[in-house]
């Protein structure tokens, strides 16, 4: 695999070393030891499965709080889809910044990303899977969020016909910090 540290300190961008040959490929997605030669966190308790039917379908900005923040490492399986990160701890020095990744089935990316850091994604086409694997248990009174426009943030979002966004992301407050 090949950890490319991002301009967020401990945001991973991961990329699979290809074996090929005439049956198709190999490649590795996850492998305790070399987690570890990266400092990251190597024991996940939860995996979870997003779908999602129309490209323009917006999910986000979401994180969890302490004492449960928690660490993502994020794959798109299917489709495609345009993930932000954004860093919300109060003591980094790129805190309220954001990076994008256009992660996806063809690409084989994933994004690890560490506790304090806000995570969304927009899909950019139909019938797109997001796969995650969590540090944490979801606790639902530590979960929290920012909402996908806010202007403190200024995310540069893809242009959609339609975006798709559920209620309680459309109305998360303005963030204040």
């Amino acid at each position: 695999m090949i950890f490319t540290e991002t301009i967020l300190a401990g945001v991973y961008l991961i990329e699979p070393q290809i074996l090929s040959d005439n049956r198709g490929f190999f490649a590795r997605v996850f492998c305790e030891d070399e987690f570890a030669e990266q400092g990251l966190l190597t024991h996940f308790v939860q995996s979870n499965i997003s779908f999602n039917a129309r490209k323009g379908t917006l999910r986000g900005m979401h994180y969890q709080v302490e004492p449960h923040g928690e660490v993502k490492l994020v794959r798109c399986t299917m489709g495609a889809i345009y993930d932000i990160i954004l860093d919300l701890r109060p003591d980094s020095p790129t805190f309220k910044q954001w990076v994008a990744f256009e992660l996806s089935a063809k690409n084989r990316r994933m994004l690890y990303i560490p506790a304090g850091i806000a995570h969304g994604f927009q899909t950019l086409t139909d019938n797109s899977e997001v796969f995650y694997m969590m540090g944490e248990f979801y606790h639902p009174e530590s979960a929290r969020g920012v909402r996908w426009n806010d202007p403190i943030f200024g995310i540069d979002w893809p242009g959609v016909d339609e975006r798709i966004i559920s209620e309680k992301d459309q109305n998360w407050s303005d963030f204040n910090a």
